[in-house]
């Protein structure tokens, strides 16, 4: 059993691989290893410096969270990782141990982890990995980078609306008869033996749903009236919130003072807002496009220049919202790290008007993608007089019509039409389909420049060339999802822990062993690796002047 009182660190600067690790390692593995590759370019991706100021001053000593940090990077569970790093040779070099050394009880890697997901300092730990790529020059400023997003599953079931309220009654029974069982005494029976004695479990058509979401509905009640009666410092019980919050969202109290569940005319939260779990508080449901979901989205910024290794330099896990509510975060977190690029390539979803010009003016970036196209019919059917068809004289502030500038569509400017104007004009139908006369909303001059000019640079070869960049983002997150196993998929990949901050652990973790895998697969510059030789067959080709394709690897 692990000992709770606090751990302390006695950082060790400059510690030397064992000589009989190093020889042994070296001998078993001449060509090296991921692990050892670490260890002989990087010096380690961190050292315990870094983390001091997560550990109080006194204490006992405790386990290096260098050597920790590093051993999460396996995308091994915690009993298989700590038995690697007893048994395999190339993590002993790697973490600097004795070939002897038995290692730690895999229970200190969850304490690590929920120690990382504490307030930023995933971010921080980012923020360390790509500083020893960068000294040893695999990483540089300045560059060109692109960022795409996904989503991420929860790793709770999927409950229905009865499931849901009857599972979070039960959760908060679990944790009162842990922490206060007199509560209990007077409030169960054997009714509530037979329905929340268990987990839910429930087919697709129930019987009498409404009639039994009612009784749970009224349990949860009286639950929470028992415990605020008895007991008000138990009211922050995480599952006391959850089905607090939950009884709020899916039930209401009618005219007659009964409780009754809601329905579509009573209106429910938003989905941004909706609980989906009681075990994880910060999973929401989206749609996008044909894509439905209840968990997290998964924003991923890497490098993509043409001379060096793609490093992913930025992960940002978010409850489901606008790509372009992420960006102004993505520039923050790249500033922190001396990482800002100079071109940014976005999709779609990430660009805005107001974000190209914030972009270029705070950070001197500049967003490389398509403004979204006017939503207007006229747009729609190709057909008609469009917006882009007026001629706007922003000096004299003209559109041949009045300029307003209402707070209310601020930072739109509207030229309102008179009816006079637009009544007797014979191209009115192409014009505006409404009773009223024609409105037009345009932006504010610098703002109206710069969206023209950028969607003039869309019909630019030059500017397509350099935007096709962008797609390879694609597979660097099928490689996070799918063989890194970030989100849950029909393969059965999930995202492994509950909670916003240890999902996004997972991610940045995941994120630093791409990396990691990535800058391994560079030959070094002293490298004795030659390109495969041509075969007999090809060798009769190149003698008979007939062309053959070319090794991918030959380069040339």
């Amino acid at each position: 059993m692990l000992s709770r009182c606090p751990m302390s660190v006695r950082p060790c600067s400059g510690v030397q691989i064992p000589p009989m690790t190093a020889r042994v390692a070296r001998a078993s593995n001449p060509q090296g290893t991921t692990a050892m590759w670490v260890r002989d370019r990087l010096d380690g991706l961190w050292r315990d410096e870094d983390f001091a100021a997560w550990y109080p001053r006194d204490g006992r000593p405790g386990l290096s969270p260098a050597q920790l940090a590093t051993v999460c990077l396996l995308n091994l569970s915690d009993r298989q990782a700590t038995e690697a790093v007893r048994c395999r040779l190339d993590f002993k070099y790697a973490l600097a141990l004795e070939l002897d050394d038995p290692g730690f009880h895999h229970s200190v890697l969850s304490d690590f982890r929920d120690r990382l997901a504490q307030d930023d300092r995933a971010d921080r730990l980012l923020d360390l990995a790509p500083a020893r790529p960068r000294e040893a020059g695999l990483v540089k400023q300045r560059g060109r980078q692109r960022t795409d997003s996904t989503h991420v599953l929860v790793a709770a079931r999927e409950l229905t609306r009865l499931e849901l309220v009857v599972e979070a009654v039960r959760a908060a029974l679990e944790q009162l008869a842990v922490s206060a069982p007199e509560l209990l005494d007077p409030l169960v029976t054997a009714e509530w033996a037979e329905q929340y004695g268990r987990p839910v479990r429930l087919c697709s058509q129930p019987r009498h749903p409404i009639t039994r979401l009612t009784e749970a509905g009224g349990d949860a009640h009286t639950l929470l009236t028992a415990v605020a009666a008895h007991a008000s410092d138990r009211a922050a019980v995480p599952a006391l919130e959850a089905l607090r919050q939950i009884l709020v969202q899916q039930f209401i109290i009618d005219s007659r003072g009964r409780l009754r569940p809601r329905t579509d005319k009573d209106g429910f939260p938003p989905g941004s807002m909706q609980l989906r779990s009681p075990y994880d508080l910060d999973t929401r449901f989206a749609i996008r496009g044909n894509t439905r979901w209840s968990g997290y989205l998964l924003h991923v910024t890497e490098t993509c220049d043409a001379d060096g290794p793609n490093v992913i330099t930025a992960v940002a896990t978010t409850t489901p919202t606008r790509d372009t509510a992420a960006v102004p975060g993505i520039h923050t977190r790249l500033e922190r790290r001396h990482l800002l690029p100079t071109e940014h390539l976005l999709d779609g979803g990430y660009v805005s008007v107001a974000l190209l010009d914030q972009a270029e003016r705070e950070c001197g970036i500049t967003l490389v993608g398509p403004v979204k196209a006017s939503g207007q019919w006229q747009h729609k059917e190709q057909t008609g007089f469009a917006r882009d068809d007026f001629t706007i004289d922003f000096a004299n502030r003209q559109v041949t019509t009045s300029w307003v500038q209402a707070p209310a569509v601020a930072p739109y400017i509207a030229a309102h039409f008179r009816p006079r104007q637009c009544d007797p004009c014979p191209a009115r139908t192409s014009c505006t389909r409404g009773q009223a006369a024609r409105s037009v909303y345009f932006l504010p001059q610098h703002l109206h420049e710069l969206q023209a000019r950028n969607r003039a640079d869309q019909q630019d070869p030059a500017w397509r060339k350099l935007y096709a960049l962008r797609s390879g983002a694609e597979g660097t997150i099928a490689e996070l999802a799918l063989g890194r196993r970030a989100r849950r998929c029909r393969c059965r990949c999930r995202c492994r822990y509950h909670g916003l901050s240890k999902t996004h652990v997972q991610h940045v973790l995941t994120a630093i062993a791409v990396n990691i895998g990535r800058l391994t697969e560079q030959d070094p510059r002293n490298t004795a690796y030659r390109p495969r030789r041509p075969t007999a067959f090809q060798q009769y080709l190149e003698s008979h002047g007939l062309p053959r394709p070319l090794w991918w690897r030959q380069g040339k």
